[in-house]
């Protein structure tokens, strides 16, 4: 032991600030909060986004885009993907329920089948919409195309 390691003990010493106990302790008065102002009063939580009074940002920029209530949206899948899924797992039916166990899309996505790649086999396909150039591709094929409600 020697002075460049010297402690004071366990418990000795306080860590925090006594705020507000007079002027002798160097922390009376203003109590370290400064002179008036929000920051100053009890209860004060700073809003986001709050410049000061100032209009904040998300104010003066602009509002654009319009999301429609009854838009659908798919999960597109393309005919080479059907064709892999059907040689890997030797299927000649896909339903929606295999592409969900398979893992393409989860049970809460419509499905629409879309016309890249090509059909090899005579599969029976059901999904909730077809691209044309798909469902003719499939039906070229010998197969056959079946829509699922919502």
């Amino acid at each position: 032991m020697n002075l460049s390691n010297i402690k004071p003990a366990e418990g000795s010493v306080r860590t925090n600030k006594r705020l507000g106990r007079g002027t002798g302790s160097g922390k009376g008065g203003t109590s370290t909060r400064g002179h008036k102002g929000a920051k100053s009063r009890s209860g004060y939580s700073r809003k986001i986004g709050f410049e000061g009074g100032q209009m904040p940002l998300q104010r003066r920029l602009p509002k654009f885009g319009f999301n429609p209530v009854s838009r659908v949206e798919y999960k597109g899948i393309n005919l080479f993907a059907i064709q892999q899924l059907a040689e890997n797992k030797n299927l000649s039916e896909i339903t929606v329920q295999i592409m969900i166990d398979a893992g393409i899309i989860n049970k809460k996505q419509l499905v629409k089948i879309l016309a890249k790649g090509e059909i090899k086999n005579k599969l029976s396909v059901e999904a909730h919409a077809f691209s044309k150039t798909a469902q003719v591709a499939i039906e070229a094929a010998g197969g056959s195309v079946k829509v699922v409600k919502k």
